[in-house]
C-alpha cells in the first residue's frame, strides 16, 4: 500500500461548556486530523490532540511532527501493519501523538483493504482472534461545574442509563473536593465513581484525600500525584491508600506499565492512544495490563472527535472489555466532523457503531472544513 496524498486538518471546536481541571480549563478542542489517500483510491482518517500538560505537543507542534512525518511516509510501501511503529521511528524519534495519528489513517486502509472493522483487525494482529464476538462498554462520564451542576448533570445522564464516572479534584480545596465527592457519590450510590486529580495533589494531601471517610465509596482515584514523583512516593501513597489507585499521566507505554506494576504502584491505568503512539501499542499495554490483573480505562483527551472515539473503543471491543469504563469525549464538543457522532445507548457504546470496514468513521469535509482552526492552515503533503 502506497500514499498518494495526505492533507492535515488543524481544528479547534468549542466545547458545550468549559471543562475545569487542576491544571487548565479547556474551552476548544484543539485537534488535527489527518486524511490519507492510497493509491487504490482508499481515504484512511487519523487524529490527534494537543495536550501541552500530558505529551508537551501544541496544536502547532503536533502539526509541525505530522507534516513532518509524513513527507518520509509517502516514500514507504507500506505492507505489514505491525512494522509501522518501526518504520515511523526511523524517520522520528519520540513524538508519539504524531505518530498515532499517522498510525490510526493507516490502520484504517489497512482495515478497509481487508474489508473487516479495524478492531478485528487489532485481533488479528495481538492473534487474539478466538475471543469471544464482543460485547458493549461502559461509558464513563465527567462530571464539573458546581456542584448543583454535577448533581442535576449527573441525575439526568443516570437516568439515561450511565453509570461510570468521574470527577474531576484538585480544582478546589481539599475539603471543597472532599465534600463534592461525598455528595456526588451519595447520589449515584452503586455505581463505579473515580475522582482525577491529574497530579495536583501534593504527597500529604493525596493520602488524606484517599483516606478520608467521605472519598470512601468511589471505586479508584485516578493520578493523586504528579508523575514526576519518584516511585518511592506512588509506593508509599499506594500503601497508605485504601482506595485502588489508577495512573494516567505517569503511564507513556509499555515500560511504565512494567515499572509501575513491578513496584505495586497501581491497581490499574487509563490509555490514551496520544501517551502511547497509537492503537497497535494501545493494545500492547492493554494486554499487559490485562496479564498482570490490573483494571483498563479507555480514554480519549478532553476533547476529540468521533474519530478518536472509534479508535479508543477499537481496543476495548478488541480485548472485550474495559471495566473502568471508556471516556468518549466527542460528547463534550458543540459539534462534532461527522454525520453521525459516535454515542452512546443506556449508557454504553456497541460494537455495531464500529463494524463498518475501516475505522468505522467517516468525517464530512464540510464540517472538518468549518472547524479548521484560525491559527493555522490546512496542508497538502
Amino acid at each position: 500500500m502506497n500514499i498518494k496524498s495526505a492533507t492535515l486538518f488543524p481544528l479547534s471546536i468549542p466545547l458545550r461548556a468549559p471543562m475545569k481541571m487542576s491544571g487548565e480549563t479547556v474551552t476548544h478542542a484543539n485537534t488535527l486530523l489527518l486524511r490519507l489517500v492510497d493509491s487504490e483510491g482508499r481515504e484512511g482518517w487519523g487524529e490527534t490532540s494537543a495536550a501541552p500538560l500530558m505529551t508537551g505537543e501544541t496544536l502547532g507542534s503536533v502539526l509541525a511532527n505530522t507534516a513532518y512525518l509524513l513527507k518520509a511516509a509517502k516514500e514507504v510501501s507500506w505492507a505489514d501493519p505491525c512494522e509501522i511503529s518501526n518504520i515511523q521511528s526511523r524517520f522520528l524519534y519520540a513524538n508519539n501523538s504524531a505518530k498515532s495519528c499517522l498510525e490510526l489513517a493507516l490502520l484504517d486502509l489497512f482495515a478497509q483493504a481487508n474489508g473487516e472493522p479495524a478492531w478485528s483487525l487489532l485481533r488479528k494482529v495481538h492473534r487474539i482472534e478466538s475471543l469471544a464476538a464482543p460485547d458493549s462498554l461502559p461509558v464513563l462520564r465527567m462530571l464539573g461545574g458546581s456542584l448543583e451542576t454535577e448533581l442535576a448533570d449527573a441525575r439526568a445522564l443516570r437516568d439515561q442509563g450511565y453509570r461510570h464516572w468521574k470527577i474531576k479534584v484538585g480544582v478546589y480545596d481539599l475539603s471543597t473536593d472532599l465534600q463534592r465527592v461525598a455528595a456526588i457519590c451519595a447520589a449515584l450510590d452503586g455505581d463505579t465513581i473515580s475522582a482525577d486529580a491529574n497530579g495536583a495533589f501534593t504527597l500529604e494531601q493525596a493520602v488524606a484525600f484517599c483516606r478520608s471517610d467521605l472519598a470512601s465509596r468511589l471505586s479508584f482515584v485516578e493520578q493523586p500525584i504528579a508523575a514526576g514523583h519518584s516511585i518511592a512516593d506512588f509506593a508509599s501513597l499506594k500503601a497508605a491508600s485504601p482506595l485502588p489507585i489508577c495512573l494516567d499521566e505517569s503511564i507513556h507505554g509499555i515500560d511504565t506499565i512494567k515499572v509501575c506494576a513491578d513496584n505495586g504502584v497501581m491497581d490499574g491505568a487509563s490509555l490514551k492512544l496520544i501517551k502511547l503512539g497509537g492503537m497497535l501499542p494501545g493494545m500492547q499495554a492493554a494486554i499487559e495490563l490485562e496479564k498482570r490483573g490490573l483494571n483498563l480505562n479507555l480514554a480519549c483527551k478532553v476533547a476529540e472527535t468521533s474519530l478518536s472515539a472509534a479508535a479508543t473503543a477499537s481496543i476495548g471491543f478488541a480485548m472485550n472489555g474495559a471495566p473502568w469504563g471508556l471516556s468518549m469525549s466527542n460528547a463534550y464538543l458543540e459539534y462534532d466532523i461527522c454525520d453521525a457522532p459516535l454515542a452512546a445507548a443506556e449508557g454504553r457504546f456497541k460494537v455495531e457503531q464500529l463494524n463498518s470496514v475501516g475505522i468505522g468513521v467517516v468525517p464530512n469535509l464540510d464540517l472538518v472544513k468549518k472547524t479548521v482552526s484560525r491559527e493555522w492552515n490546512i496542508i497538502e503533503c
